[in-house]
């Protein structure tokens, strides 16, 4: 397995978790403890899959109740959708999103297997601008250690992941490039990217 898959998978898998950087409600009193707890929460479930051994089934399932749980589904889907999300109708946006969250779970919740044995370790947290930068590091075996960024922000009303930054990479805005590709090669039909996202992953 090559880095670049390596640090995607991490990546989103903690991707899990992302969120609300794009909200516009008003600031709570997020700390830098309480930004830290919720990362300590997060990485804790994720080591537990990662070394769960349940069947490839099951840790579909977890990744995706992760994912639920501790990030701002609404707001990571229509981010990684871009511009295209404004000429989405309700309906549209709501069945993207829900195709959106099982993508993700499938498409990283399934390499969870190929990085048993390995283990994310909070260090430290600082306040950036209106969110907060959490710090981690990624050990796997037989690779040499690095750096994972959790992006936290309280401005959905409640603590959640926004984005996840690996070795400089940042997850949110990868997928987007991701998505963006597939929608060009449907000539920009949502319905039918909406579609393939059910079946992809």
């Amino acid at each position: 397995m090559n880095d670049y898959t390596r640090r995607r998978f991490i990546g989103t898998t903690a991707a899990a978790v992302a969120a609300p950087l794009l909200a516009a409600s008003p600031a709570l009193a997020l700390t830098d403890a309480s930004a830290r707890s919720l990362v300590d929460k997060v990485v804790a479930e994720i080591n537990r899959v990662i070394a769960s051994g349940k069947p490839l089934g099951s840790m579909i399932s977890d990744f995706e109740r992760i994912f639920r749980t501790y990030a701002d589904v609404n707001i990571i889907a229509r981010s990684t959708l871009g511009a295209d999300a404004r000429r989405a109708s309700p309906a549209q946006m709501r069945a993207y999103t829900d195709a959106f969250r099982s993508y993700v779970a499938r498409k990283y919740g399934k390499r969870f297997k190929e990085f048993q044995g390995g283990e994310i370790t909070v260090r430290d947290v600082r306040r950036v601008k209106s969110w907060h930068e959490v710090n981690s590091t990624v050990k796997l075996r037989g690779q040499s250690p690095f750096q994972v960024k959790f992006l936290v922000s309280d401005k959905s009303g409640r603590d959640l992941f926004f984005d996840m930054v690996i070795e400089g990479i940042s997850l949110r805005l990868s997928e987007r490039t991701e998505i963006g590709s597939m929608l060009d090669r449907r000539q920009g039909n949502i319905d039918a990217l909406i579609a393939d996202l059910r079946k992809a992953g």
